[in-house]
């Protein structure tokens, strides 16, 4: 018993946080006596701390990982898996949360419920990656998606968001309705929701007649729910007017953290039980398509984080090649890729974040960027440089391994798709580059002095992104461990 009640402690402690940061928030917020004060940037501290302390004691209950524990009836897991994709998710929300308290100050934004619902967002995702039941997941899935919608759409006095988040709620409403009907579909075939059950089910038996197509229309039904909510072509139609529209810090957010959940579900719920040759080909495609729209899309982008936008749909793609191998070495280049990506876009979008102070919105805008402000140009250049694929930063590693993986299991085709949308990439990431160090702009923009907030989260995510190639080995073993114990 003591030992279930650790094992939950973290997502136990996030929700009490959150309650209570709402509950301090209203009564303040509205309080006559103190002058009905702006709480965002108090209750944005409070909640990185609160985020802090969850990882805080993730990591004291790391002693409990080492065999996999159901509790709750079963609807959850904690193993390495859970663990260190949980680890990860906190980590991109304290990134997040870190880079917003600038943009705050600029955009005299003051409603702390913002940080609340990115905090349940994060709750429900701690949920989403430990789930073990259709049941389980598709509610936490849904509280997921109904903060992102009201997140989308913070920004009320831009129309461009209250647009994001009307199509986020009508196109994500729609994903979900999909996903749900997928579970009902396996449900009604098998009688069952538990993913050690469909395992057995799916696996050890050869169904035949109408449930066997109720089944596959099921797996089928789920597979575009799940890739819809990444942004795998041919379901990302969402994602670049969503990206632009939503304030920038929601953008990073929107960018990182439900892609780490939804790929830990798609781990849990089709390399486990139900992977075939059908879901193979599905992701294969995906992925192929999404390298490719990313590629050739993002080079007619003027804007920012519209190009931003088209290249986290192209590192999707990417990302996808190590769900079409299907092996442990696949799925572990698929998490190296993760991890490598989450912290590549939360260094650009910092970076966007500090350009946001004057009013950046265009490629063009970054003219001249190199003379005004040197060290913010290098960090961007090496970012950009990161995301092409260019040896010896942390980008290039991921794509390595995870073209590597597909020569291993055969997937000759798809290796050579990726190579080649990597060097069409590298045309819009060093256009960038060639736009801040040799272009002269049509107005000059003098750049404010960054925060110390996002000073330090570039620091590290850049030291990270330059010198992962020294020593590559802990990510390694540790995502090892985690491919190693989706299987036992």
């Amino acid at each position: 018993m003591f030992n279930l009640f650790l094992a939950v402690f973290p997502e136990i402690f996030i929700i009490n946080a959150t309650c209570i940061l709402l509950i301090h928030g209203v009564v303040f917020s509205t309080s006559k006596k103190y002058d009905y004060p702006p709480l965002v940037s108090n209750v944005g501290w409070l909640g990185l701390l609160s985020v802090l302390i969850t990882l805080l004691l993730l990591a004291a209950g790391a002693p409990l990982q080492t065999i996999a524990h159901l509790f709750w009836n079963n609807f959850f897991r904690r193993d390495n898996f859970t663990y260190f994709c949980q680890i990860l998710l906190l980590l991109s929300t304290a990134g997040t949360i870190s880079m917003c308290f600038d943009f705050f100050e600029q955009e005299r934004f003051d409603a702390f419920e913002f940080i609340v619902l990115i905090l349940l967002s994060t709750c429900s995702m701690l949920f989403m990656i430990s789930a073990y039941d259709l049941i389980a997941m598709y509610l936490a899935i849904e509280l997921q998606s109904l903060c992102f919608y009201v997140i989308a759409a913070s920004k009320r006095k831009s129309e461009f968001s209250t647009e994001a988040g009307l199509k986020y709620l009508i196109l994500g409403a729609f994903s979900s309705g999909i996903l749900l009907f997928g579970c009902s579909m396996i449900y009604g075939s098998t009688g069952a929701t538990h993913f050690d059950q469909l395992a057995k089910i799916l696996t050890g038996y050869e169904i035949t007649g109408a449930r066997s197509s109720g089944i596959f229309m099921g797996i089928l039904f789920i597979a575009v729910g799940f890739l819809f909510k990444i942004t795998a072509v041919p379901f990302h139609m969402w994602a670049p007017d969503i990206y632009e529209g939503s304030p920038t810090p929601v953008t990073a957010f929107l960018s990182i953290a439900p892609k780490i959940s939804i790929f830990a579900n798609i781990l849990r719920v089709f390399i486990y039980g139900s992977y075939g040759a059908t879901l193979q080909q599905i992701f294969f495609f995906c992925s192929i398509a999404s390298m490719i729209l990313g590629a050739l899309a993002a080079m007619a982008q003027t804007k920012v984080k519209r190009l931003l936008a088209y290249s986290s749909i192209g590192h999707v793609g990417y990302i996808c090649i190590g769900l079409s191998c299907g092996t442990i070495e696949g799925i572990q280049s698929l998490l190296i890729g993760i991890f490598i990506y989450a912290l590549m876009t939360i260094n650009a979008f910092a970076i966007v974040l500090a350009l946001r102070q004057t009013r950046v919105k265009y490629i063009a805008d970054l003219g001249a960027l190199a003379k005004t402000n040197p060290i913010l140009a290098i960090t961007f250049s090496i970012t950009m440089f990161s995301y092409a694929g260019i040896p010896p930063l942390a980008g290039f590693c991921s794509k390595f391994y995870l073209f590597f993986a597909a020569l291993g299991c055969g997937a000759y085709f798809l290796a050579s798709v990726g190579v080649v949308t990597s060097v069409i990439g590298c045309f819009y990431y060093i256009r960038l580059v060639k736009r801040m160090f040799f272009d002269t702009p049509r107005t000059w923009i003098l750049y404010e002095p960054m925060d110390r907030d996002k000073s330090l989260l570039l620091a590290m995510t850049s030291s990270f992104i330059t010198l992962f190639f020294l020593y590559p080995s802990p990510l390694f073993s540790v995502t090892h461990q985690m491919a190693l114990s989706l299987y036992l």
